[in-house]
């Protein structure tokens, strides 16, 4: 009679041990829709963006300084922020391009 018994609770287990990761694979998969693909295709329209950068482009950098820019490079462009003020920029610090028509900053 014993023997019958734990072959009964034996039995009864809770399935599958792969089932207890469909919850952690569903929470993965809200948090890399929501979260984390978004964030790369800012991160890809914002490369693309400053790749696109050229001569004459009003911009914005990571320090908030407007400026136009006056010479393109590879890693870096010069801005000039004043009349006769140049600076020397590293291209991944642009922030924003500014549209043609936007308002200048002190002006």
């Amino acid at each position: 009679m014993l023997d019958f018994l734990t072959a009964a609770a034996g039995s009864a287990s809770s399935g599958p041990g792969w089932i207890a990761f469909v919850p952690y694979i569903g929470i993965f998969a809200i948090i890399y829709f929501l979260m984390i693909r978004p964030q790369m295709r800012q991160q890809k329209d914002h490369r693309s963006k400053i790749a696109s950068v050229k001569k004459g482009d009003q911009v914005v950098t990571g320090g908030g300084i407007v400026g136009k820019v006056v010479k393109v490079d590879d890693n870096y462009a010069d801005v000039e922020v004043a009349q006769g003020v140049r600076l020397k920029v590293v291209k991944s610090t642009i922030g924003d391009i500014i549209p043609p028509g936007g308002t200048p900053a002190n002006d």
